[in-house]
């Protein structure tokens, strides 16, 4: 049973995740983390964006504790910080469903 109140720190927890959330190159950033790690330059071709741009969205996430970098040689990829994230993200994806229902036809859906 949950109770109708929470934390100070549970509160700032799920504040820091909505700010992450609430810029789409954040978000996307987050879902394309659910499956492996990626290389920033990855991330800003699949999404779109310079790489300044991502490098900046990468360390707002960081900042929030959601992403971490993993050294690998001279470069450095990405991941999600904790395992817990990838089926919370999936699962916000099929909440999405109820806000947003066209946003998949079934049998071709990604969610």
């Amino acid at each position: 049973m949950t109770t109708a109140t929470a934390s100070l720190t549970h509160t700032a927890a799920v504040a820091r995740l909505g700010h992450a959330l609430s810029d789409p190159t954040r978000a996307g950033i987050l879902l394309a983390l659910r499956a492996s790690d990626r290389y920033p330059a990855e991330l800003a071709d699949g999404l779109g964006v310079s790489r300044q741009v991502m490098s900046n969205h990468l360390a707002c996430l960081r900042g929030c504790g959601l992403v971490e970098s993993v050294p690998d040689g001279r470069r450095s990829s990405y991941r999600l910080a904790d395992p817990h994230l990838a089926p919370a993200l999936d699962e916000l994806m099929r909440v999405t469903l109820i806000v947003e229902p066209d946003c998949c036809d079934g049998e071709g859906c990604t969610c």
